[in-house]
């Protein structure tokens, strides 16, 4: 099985689309887990015991692992997420050319899927799209205001960058293995991307902490039920005031996630 067809049966399993992001800023960790050789998978395992039963994915981004006791933490909170059978998706927009993106896509080897930049082209992105079983989301249309700076220029077709992205990203899915992350912020570009490529599903960020609209998500983000809809901060942040039950609050705030996805689920 590929990862979107594990993906569709997490999200029927657990009736869930969302995506705990998992990015445990360190000045952010409780005091009580700073004591810990590594604080950050600490924090993590919390989260992950709190919030699995609402999560199709989790997606802890690299930026907050890029040390030698970080990459110790990711790869024990790798192994935990699927110790609950849930899927684990990296954030960590990787692309280059020749050996360095070989390096890039051995994360594969235990993550279950990534995201990449488009930005350098297909050769950038061939180690990653040629791992079947892996799940490739292509950054799209991102939902920070400073995306719209390249991503919204205007080709000389008449398309803007983030459509031509859409449109390639189609074409390399020869193994049914690309998604692409389309931000929340911009409902009105979910729509229009959805109707460019609807076989494609989506990472929607921006919900939570970012204010994305959550129906435009769920009703654009999807495609035949699979799509996942992200929140970091919003979830396991949701506790920090609350000291040594602080995950309690994130279960909490997963769920209600969850809730309010699936309203809008077909």
């Amino acid at each position: 099985m590929n990862f979107f067809d594990r993906l569709h049966d997490r999200i029927r399993t657990v009736d869930s689309v969302v995506s705990v992001g998992l990015d445990p800023d360190p000045s952010r960790i409780p005091d009580h887990l700073q004591e810990h050789d590594l604080p950050r998978w600490a924090f993590n395992r919390r989260i992950i015991d709190a919030t699995h039963d609402h999560a199709a994915v989790f997606k802890p981004n690299a930026a907050f692992y890029e040390d030698p006791d970080g990459w110790a933490a990711l790869e024990e909170t790798i192994a935990y997420a699927h110790g609950k059978d849930v899927p684990v998706l990296v954030d960590a927009k990787r692309a280059d050319i020749g050996n360095t993106t070989r390096q890039y896509a051995q994360l594969l080897e235990t993550a279950d899927a990534i995201t990449v930049n488009p930005y350098m082209g297909r050769d950038s992105l061939q180690p990653f799209l040629a791992n079947e079983e892996a799940g490739v989301f292509v950054l799209c249309r991102t939902s920070n205001p400073g995306g719209a700076d390249i991503q919204d220029l205007e080709l000389e077709t008449g398309e803007p960058v983030y459509e031509r992205v859409a449109a390639l990203a189609d074409l390399w899915n020869e193994n049914d293995n690309v998604g692409l992350v389309v931000g929340a912020t911009q409902p009105e570009e979910l729509e229009e991307l959805r109707e460019q490529v609807p076989e494609l599903p989506f990472l929607v960020p921006g919900i939570g902490a970012q204010g994305g609209d959550a129906e435009a998500a769920v009703e654009y983000g999807l495609a035949d039920g699979v799509g996942l809809v992200n929140s970091s901060r919003g979830i396991i942040f949701a506790g920090e005031d609350d000291g040594e039950e602080f995950a309690r609050a994130s279960g909490q705030a997963a769920k209600r996630l969850k809730k309010r996805l699936n309203q809008y689920r077909e």
